[in-house]
């Protein structure tokens, strides 16, 4: 019962501070112009294959190390090993900190592009996104419009339509060439 009430409490915590914070610029010294970094933030329990957002290193002419990818699962499971950085729910710790080390080392990262790749309002993915230090943060339609500065109406199932479509709008805006 008291752990109800403690995780009662933390997600009230992070509710108050997503509210305060989605209006928010997060600082990034970035470029003004141009993708060589990007961060992609993924709802694995919608979307279990991470690993087609390498597919942006070949697309985008990036660096290997140029793309981080995290990924979030409900519930974790602690023995099966994903090729993916992981975190869940029960990482939600006091003050609206995510209290995981991969969450952690993608959050000191800046990014030219962040990719929000989840369609339904989670708390602890719409937390990750306030909090991550991007010039450019792309999403869905289904989501909060207020933590994306691009927003595609596209299937979340089907990456390739995404992936065209977010190339599409990358190169209006004279992103990529």
């Amino acid at each position: 019962m008291l752990k109800g009430i403690k995780n009662k409490l933390k997600r009230k915590a992070a509710l108050k501070f997503l509210n305060v914070n989605k209006n928010k610029v997060v600082a990034c010294s970035r470029v003004t112009k141009g993708i060589s970094k990007i961060g992609c933030i993924v709802d694995l329990d919608s979307f279990a294959d991470g690993t087609v957002f390498n597919e942006f290193i070949k697309e985008f002419s990036l660096q290997p190390n140029a793309l981080k990818i995290i990924g979030y699962k409900k519930e974790q499971d602690k023995n099966s090993p994903y090729s993916t950085p992981v975190f869940s729910e029960e990482d939600l710790g006091w003050g609206a900190k995510i209290e995981n080390s991969y969450a952690l080392e993608f959050l000191d990262n800046e990014y030219d592009l962040l990719i929000n790749y989840y369609a339904e309002d989670n708390l602890l993915l719409q937390l990750m996104t306030v909090q991550a230090k991007a010039r450019l943060k792309v999403g869905f339609g289904e989501v909060d419009e207020k933590l994306n500065d691009l927003i595609l109406n596209v299937p979340i199932k089907d990456f390739s339509i995404f992936k065209k479509e977010l190339g599409k709008y990358l190169s209006v805006l004279n992103e990529i060439k």
